[in-house]
């Protein structure tokens, strides 16, 4: 069975770091881009990060650039997204989804997703 479980949410102050992870069973990931979106009440969801299939190309969104870093670990079937100096702005829960090979923006491009992860960004 394809599965996708994030992990690594949570409450921090602004200013914080979390690290999230998104572990795939049932398929290995080799083959597959990686995205990380996020949807906050009453937004569109939104691709905040994605990582190829090889790991050469990675993509942020405008809004984290500079603070997030996305790195996969094929060995252990798993992504990261690195998040520093968060910002209120940054709540939302965060999900990861896969499609074959690169990245694409829009999260109707992704077939498997994980059933997301709550971060929260507040003093």
């Amino acid at each position: 069975q394809v599965q996708l479980v994030e992990s690594g949410g949570g409450l921090v102050q602004p200013g914080g770091s979390l690290r999230l992870s998104c572990a795939a069973s049932g398929f290995t990931l080799d083959n597959y881009a990686i995205g990380w979106f996020r949807q906050a009440p009453g937004k569109e969801r939104e691709r905040v990060s994605c990582v190829s299939y090889s790991g050469d190309f990675t993509a942020y969104a405008d809004s984290v650039k500079g603070r997030f870093t996305i790195s996969r670990d094929n060995d252990k079937n798993t992504v990261f997204l690195q998040m520093n100096s968060l910002k209120p702005e940054d709540t939302a829960v965060y999900y990861c989804a896969t499609r074959q090979n690169y990245c694409r923006r829009e999260y109707k491009d992704y077939d498997y997703w994980g059933q997301g992860t709550q971060v929260t960004v507040s003093s």
